[in-house]
């Protein structure tokens, strides 16, 4: 907008040039960088609930407007959640609407989930509140409903008739660089598999919604809340769990600590369109690669084993969400020469390729897409109450035993796959290709 004021808050003394000089430092410099960087102030206090500060604040949002709409953004410990919001109740006024987002972590098991979504009723009710997941607006996770419902044979073939297992992955080739101790609360499942693949998970699972935007939008969170009730706690057999080589060693961690950098488990989403079908979810820190990926693996030809005299591969529609976003199809083709035998290529659409994926206007980044999402009120890319308390209602149980009974974890070296786990999520029903090599743009020599 032509006419705006950025106001930013801490405990922090500073002055406006030196968080103006802070600001300017990840903006790019072209004409409007300095007129940006003129509409920046900031105002410190001595707590996130001082009154006083927040009512400077006020003065400030009056000074500039007294009508203007006005957004909070919470990058702040939940725990202060509820006296920020309430005091901004207290303090700040004046005509126009007044939304805030909230970093995760929401929580840490349902019961201080529900303190938290309680507390924070008491000053704001569900609309003005956006509780931000990052990986609903990367363009890959965005792009699945497009993908799912635009296009008649997915529509066919998204069901248990035709799917044998949904693999989501993420990993990391570092370990906790610094974070020990704040991830040494958390580990691995609180850290991504709770939020960030659940969320990915809903939106392969859910069924259509009648719009993707306009005032029936909130049905898409309906809709996530279906799946996410559809499925049970997590079996304690159903999971996997690794620690990297020389996690301890980070001084900010517990020589004794427990807590997991890698996980690999199963989920099954109990309705009629998925009955059956194995929903697995791995991530894992100092791994051997940096990637989160969709991968849905369809079932076997019929008869295909028998008419090539071998097995062939299962084809896999392969959802790159990071790095260089991608959509590929896993599909066999015949083996190039005088063979008969099938052998796995792919079907790309490769976005930095095809559509300059690297363009900001092309692909934003995520942040960038949710916040105006938040500017212009549209909640479905955002985590509601009931969605959050569900999501927690399955993991719980499960934390909750491997923290009572202390569950070491399979200490794993760093830069590989993580601990063994091929066996297991074979048993799941994920068949691996190991003899596939993914084709990365580099030339295929021609066969002599």
């Amino acid at each position: 907008p032509k006419k705006f004021k950025i106001i930013g808050y801490a405990r922090s003394p500073k002055t406006i040039e030196a968080f103006r000089g802070h600001v300017g430092k990840y903006l790019s410099n072209d004409s409007d960088k300095q007129r940006f960087l003129q509409n920046c102030e900031y105002i410190n206090g001595q707590s996130y609930g001082d009154e006083e500060a927040f009512r400077t604040v006020n003065e400030a949002i009056q000074n500039f407007s007294p009508v203007a709409n006005k957004l909070f953004y919470f990058a702040i410990p939940a725990s202060t959640f509820a006296v920020s919001a309430k005091t901004i109740k207290n303090t700040v006024s004046g005509e126009g609407w007044l939304r805030i987002i909230l970093e995760k972590p929401f929580g840490h098991d349902l019961e201080s989930c529900r303190e938290l979504t309680e507390s924070l009723a008491e000053s704001y009710n569900e609309e003005s509140l956006y509780r931000i997941d990052h990986y609903l607006g990367k363009e890959m996770v965005q792009n699945l409903m497009t993908l799912r419902f635009s296009n008649l044979y997915f529509s066919r073939l998204w069901d248990t008739q035709s799917i044998a297992a949904v693999l989501l992955t993420f990993k990391e080739p570092f370990g906790t660089d610094g974070r020990g101790g704040y991830f040494d609360k958390y580990g691995i499942i609180r850290d991504i598999i709770q939020n960030h693949l659940m969320q990915v998970l809903c939106l392969i699972a859910m069924e259509p919604p009648v719009k993707l935007d306009g005032s029936s939008s909130d049905q898409i969170r309906t809709n996530k809340v279906n799946v996410l009730k559809a499925i049970e706690d997590i079996k304690f057999e159903d999971i996997i769990l690794g620690q990297y080589e020389g996690y301890r060693d980070d001084p900010t961690v517990p020589d004794d600590s427990t807590t997991s950098t890698f996980c690999a488990l199963k989920l099954h989403v109990n309705t009629p369109r998925w009955e059956g079908v194995p929903f697995i979810l791995k991530a894992g820190k100092a791994l051997d690669e940096r990637k989160a990926e969709i991968r849905i693996q369809f079932k076997d030809a019929p008869g295909a084993s028998f008419m090539f005299d071998s097995p062939c591969p299962r084809n896999e529609l392969v959802i790159r969400l990071q790095p260089r976003e991608a959509i590929y199809i896993k599909t066999n083709v015949k083996t190039p020469g005088f063979s008969s035998q099938p052998v796995q290529s792919e079907l790309e659409v490769d976005y930095n390729t095809r559509f300059g994926a690297s363009d900001s206007k092309t692909n934003p980044d995520a942040y960038t897409r949710l916040i105006l999402e938040v500017l212009r009120g549209r909640s479905a890319g955002f985590v509601r109450k009931d969605e959050l308390e569900e999501a927690w209602r399955i993991f719980t149980p499960l934390l909750h035993r491997i923290e009572r009974e202390k569950v070491m974890p399979q200490i794993y070296p760093q830069g590989t796959r993580g601990p063994e786990h091929d066996v297991k999520v074979e048993e799941w029903g994920y068949l691996r290709n190991s003899e596939y090599v993914y084709y990365n743009g580099s030339v295929v020599p021609k066969s002599k």
